[in-house]
């Protein structure tokens, strides 16, 4: 009964912030903009935006592989170093998170535009500028270096409790350094591949900062085009429609990224 009592103030956080304004997106989304009548047209006309709507995915989604080539060796060091160094590096890792995300993404801009710190190093040394910014090469740079924490704490988290006597065990049965990783460390950082790809992909593909500042007009991303529904253009229908879509969409995801790591866990309790 005392639990159900503790448990009040949560309900009631998630009742105010989180089912309220799902509801509110859900009306807005199904309704016209002028008469509030039911409607479909919202969620029809989101297929103009789907160019859109693949070009975030596909970002996003090579964002998050990159994510992953560099979060997992980083992640595996970390694990394997001394409890003080193990402290030190992940502070270290953290540090960014601890400055605002504006003016991470702005930091980058004045390292890459076009008269930015880099360019005018090259000059310098008598080359032509780069096209460092405005294109899918900075978005995703900005993409990988503000959401690269959040996939390396949990593959950090993970490979630090593999037991190591199942290392062992793999050593004493012949496996060489590449069986050992591939057969037993790899599995079972499993949960943290998939918590981290999931942490970095869904901000990824819904943010609009870090393509605003670091992208173009051919680099517009769906969370540029709901914000501009908000504001600019202000149709709100329309951008709770896309707003509701991607949530699916995201929910789709999650729920395969999930499923994935049940089957995992289960068949290496099968074995």
């Amino acid at each position: 009964m005392k639990s159900k009592w503790l448990s009040g103030p949560y309900i009631l956080w998630m009742a105010l912030f989180t089912l309220i304004p799902l509801g509110v997106v859900f009306y807005y989304a199904f309704t016209d903009s002028v008469t509030g009548a039911f409607t479909l047209d919202n969620l029809a006309n989101i297929g103009n935006y789907l160019p859109i709507f693949l070009r975030s995915i596909w970002l996003s989604i090579f964002a998050t592989v990159i994510c992953l080539l560099i979060a997992y060796p980083v992640a595996y060091y970390i694990a394997h170093c001394k409890p003080g160094t193990q402290r030190f590096l992940q502070m270290m890792v953290m540090l960014p998170m601890c400055m605002s995300f504006l003016l991470r993404t702005l930091a980058w801009v004045a390292l890459l535009e076009d008269t930015g710190i880099i360019n005018n190093l090259i000059s310098a040394i008598g080359l032509e500028p780069l096209p460092l910014i405005r294109n899918n090469g900075a978005v995703i740079l900005g993409m990988v270096y503000n959401y690269l924490p959040y996939m390396i704490l949990p593959l950090y988290t993970v490979i630090m409790k593999i037991d190591p006597r199942l290392i062992e065990a793999a050593q004493d049965l012949g496996c060489n350094s590449r069986q050992v990783f591939s057969k037993v460390i790899l599995p079972l950082s499993v949960p943290g591949i998939v918590s981290g790809i999931t942490m970095v992909f869904v901000p990824a593909v819904s943010t609009f900062y870090i393509s605003q500042k670091l992208g173009s007009p051919g680099t517009i991303l769906i969370g540029d085009v709901i914000e501009s529904q908000f504001k600019s253009a202000y149709n709100p229908n329309l951008g709770a429609a896309m707003s509701l879509v991607l949530m699916i969409l995201i929910f789709v995801c999650v729920g395969i990224m999930n499923r994935f790591t049940n089957d995992e866990e289960e068949s290496m309790v099968t074995l």
